[in-house]
């Protein structure tokens, strides 16, 4: 044998070895998990194996078999302390590997044990952050949505509800799609099941916004899809707890009860915060017709709390509701209970909901629970005490109402100035402006000015101004002049600049149509603005305050007022 053919037998017994080896390995991994990967979550009898996986993959310095064996960690500890521990650690060993897939799953894994763990809304989000951030450079579609769906499942917590739409929306869009192109079983569950969860979460925004036609909509058609499926049902009774809190705000309280009381075995076993939720309003719909029904269900949100330390900000609702019963019936205890759960209640919205705890309309804000709290622990003090204490409450009140009063009275006036207007024809339905004779000479010639008013009067007619996003430059290549003409032309005869002479027509636009027609009273602002050409809410609500001296939503609730409805 000669010394080229020994070498190249060498290479290929290597080359074997090393196959072998690492088949060998594999093979390893393989039966260890295999003791234990059928094993429910948080079943401790897996621990063993799992370290015994744990020590396979770092004697072999397999860093990805590593990130997968601290994952599993995670899943079968039962103590949240344990998980966050092996949650680091797999943090290390996906860094360790270089591989952005493993990077996702480590961050968002730790996201998720804040969330669901330890309710801290703030430092799972940054993880979450994290997390997407090394989805976008990885090939797996499935992981990215998953953490865009947990970004917004964080981001609809704290309050901001419209970004967690968009998040939610593209989530649906995915999980739809890919479901349906999809001939794997195990991930048209997966599929689904991000679909229903995001539906859900869709469905928590828009109705926290007030878009409940938007709400009616999603619930059917998630409730229409998953009656044909065998599982999903944690899901399903999402999309009845929904159902129900529809049906109650629409008053058909028999039918809210039905879906309600539906939800609620499978989320007492599996999510104990969206059953607080549907308690609250299973007991608003009790309330209807029996009292002390409704009262038990409320008082088990309370027990729901006692238990978990954790609630969500619509539920704030419940202590006031209780509250207030056991004042009526002058029940001191029960009421200074209530009032000291409030607190507590209050305490933690405060803490884990920065963003939106201060958009919650209190009732009873803390000062005045706090001293509402002193006078009830201290009421057999001395009479002059009580006198004092219940005078300051009757000048705070009184002066609340003065104030109230006040504004009123102002917004008032300047709806009867604004209706004197219009009835006057101070504005029309387009005010088609006249020019004004202006005593100096124009720099723009007769036929120019001519030509402009024509075109300008026509563009007024046919609402052009309610474009959005128009320019003068737009606006002369529509009427076939250049923006200097123009310029001059609407300063000089329009007695401002463009930008204030097309603000004007729009407002004046919409203020009439207010006026006229009943169906505009009830569109949001954002819808106004859209119909008037204005690019924000904000922009808008601003715009008719400068112009018509009153804000938008003060002026639609006198007119309704005045319209006897509502």
């Amino acid at each position: 044998m000669n010394i080229l053919s020994r070498n190249i037998l060498i290479l290929m017994l290597l080359f074997f070895v090393k196959l072998f080896s690492q088949s060998t390995e594999q093979k390893n991994y393989s039966g260890i998990r295999s003791q234990f990967e059928n094993l429910n979550k948080n079943d401790i009898r897996a621990l063993p194996f799992v370290n015994d996986y744990i020590r396979e993959a770092k004697r072999d310095l397999n860093y990805e078999e590593l990130t997968q064996a601290y994952r599993d960690a995670v899943f079968y500890t039962p103590h949240a302390r344990d998980k966050l521990i092996y949650s680091d650690s797999m943090i290390y060993a996906a860094e360790k590997s270089r591989d952005n897939s493993l990077l996702t799953l480590a961050y968002l894994g730790k996201g998720i044990i804040y969330y669901f763990n330890y309710k801290k809304y703030e430092p799972a989000l940054d993880q979450y952050l994290k997390a997407y951030e090394y989805s976008t450079k990885t090939n797996d579609k499935y992981l990215k949505y998953k953490v865009i769906y947990h970004l917004g499942v964080v981001k609809s917590y704290l309050g901001y509800y419209k970004d967690a739409i968009v998040h939610f929306n593209g989530c649906i869009n995915f999980f739809e799609c890919e479901g349906e192109k999809s001939s794997n079983n195990n991930e048209i569950y997966n599929y689904k099941r991000g679909y229903y969860n995001s539906l859900h979460q869709m469905i928590i925004c828009h109705r926290n916004i007030g878009n409940l036609k938007t709400v009616d909509s999603l619930i059917n058609i998630g409730i229409s899809k998953i009656n044909r499926e065998k599982d999903f049902s944690l899901e399903r009774s999402y999309l009845l707890k929904c159902r129900g809190i529809s049906e109650l705000s629409h008053h058909k309280y028999d039918n809210a009860i039905i879906d309600l009381e539906s939800s609620l075995p499978e989320l007492i076993s599996k999510d104990f915060s969206w059953a607080s939720v549907a308690y609250f309003y299973l007991g608003k719909s009790y309330m209807i017709n029996d009292e002390k029904k409704g009262l038990m269900q409320m008082e088990k949100v309370d027990s729901i709390f006692n238990r978990h330390r954790f609630i969500l900000p619509e539920l704030r609702k419940n202590y006031e509701i209780l509250i207030k019963h056991y004042r009526k019936k002058k029940n001191v205890g029960k009421e200074l209970y209530y009032t000291n759960q409030l607190l507590a209640v209050d305490s933690v919205i405060t803490k884990n909901f920065t963003y939106l705890s201060p958009r919650i309309h209190k009732e009873y804000d803390t000062k005045a629970l706090l001293k509402k709290k002193e006078y009830l622990e201290n009421k057999s003090r001395s009479r002059l005490l009580m006198i004092i204490f219940l005078s300051m409450m009757a000048t705070f009140f009184i002066a609340l109402f003065v104030q109230r009063y006040k504004r009123e009275k102002a917004i008032l006036l300047k709806y009867q100035k604004l209706q004197e207007k219009l009835n006057g024809d101070a504005i029309g339905a387009i005010v088609i402006e006249k020019v004004v004779e202006n005593e100096r000479k124009s720099v723009l010639s007769p036929e120019v000015c001519k030509d402009l008013t024509e075109k300008i009067i026509k563009f007024e007619s046919r609402r052009g101004f309610v474009q959005q996003g128009l320019t003068i430059a737009g606006l002369a290549s529509q009427i076939d002049t250049n923006t200097s003409y123009l310029s001059i032309y609407i300063n000089e005869y329009k007695g401002s600049n463009f930008k204030n002479y097309l603000n004007k027509l729009r407002i004046n636009y919409i203020t009439e149509l207010l006026n006229s027609n009943k169906k505009f009273l009830f569109y949001t602002n954002e819808a106004l603005a859209e119909e008037c050409g204005i690019a924000t809410r904000q922009s808008f609500s601003d715009l008719f305050y400068e112009i018509n001296g009153i804000r938008p939503q003060d002026y639609i609730r006198k007119r309704k007022q005045d319209q006897e409805l509502l």
